[in-house]
């Protein structure tokens, strides 16, 4: 479905323009080049490395992508990001995005990928943020579309119960409660 993946994982990379001087893992079926040896791929993966930020990842995604913007499943898992970065929403054909195993904190940084019409799957777990209160609701709420969340389905009776307690949580915030009154 998006050809053979760019893997750049376990590569000791500490930021994403690392890559620009490093050749990606071998595999048993190579992800092909166009004329400008630009990988025909839309897939990436840069897990298991210590990757704090997406500082370059535009310009590091066109350097290798021949069509960078139609990435469609990045794995940015087991690293050691603490923000979602907003240069994910030039991504609008993104549709799988596995974060898990890194350090994100808010969980209001998941706010951010609303705008990816086509994000379906979302791993997060292994992040302070899954011990929120509310953390599935939450996400389910933000993101429309998704229909896995840390690998489990979104199942129609989540959807209901997430349209309940957003309406409850609006109801509240229009009348002046908050969760300590």
């Amino acid at each position: 479905m998006f050809g053979s993946s760019v893997d750049f994982s376990f590569k000791e990379i500490n930021t994403i323009s690392d890559v620009l001087s490093d050749v990606p893992n071998s595999s048993a079926h190579p992800p092909k080049r166009d004329s400008e040896k630009k990988f025909i791929s839309m897939s990436f993966r840069l897990n298991n490395n210590s990757i704090k930020d997406l500082t370059g990842l535009m310009d590091t995604l066109s350097a290798l992508f021949s069509e960078p913007t139609r990435l469609a499943w990045l794995d940015l898992s087991f690293n050691e990001i603490k923000h979602i970065d907003s240069v994910l929403t030039q991504l609008k054909e993104l549709r799988l995005l596995y974060l898990h195993g890194n350090n994100i904190q808010e969980l209001s940084e998941v706010d951010k990928l609303a705008v990816l019409p086509s994000l379906h799957t979302i791993t997060l777990h292994g992040n302070p943020i899954v011990s929120e209160r509310d953390y599935r609701a939450h996400l389910i709420a933000t993101l429309p579309h998704v229909k896995m969340i840390d690998f489990s389905a979104v199942t129609k009776q989540e959807r209901e119960l997430t349209s309940v307690w957003q309406k409850s949580r609006n109801t509240h915030k229009s009348t002046g409660y908050s969760k300590s009154d």
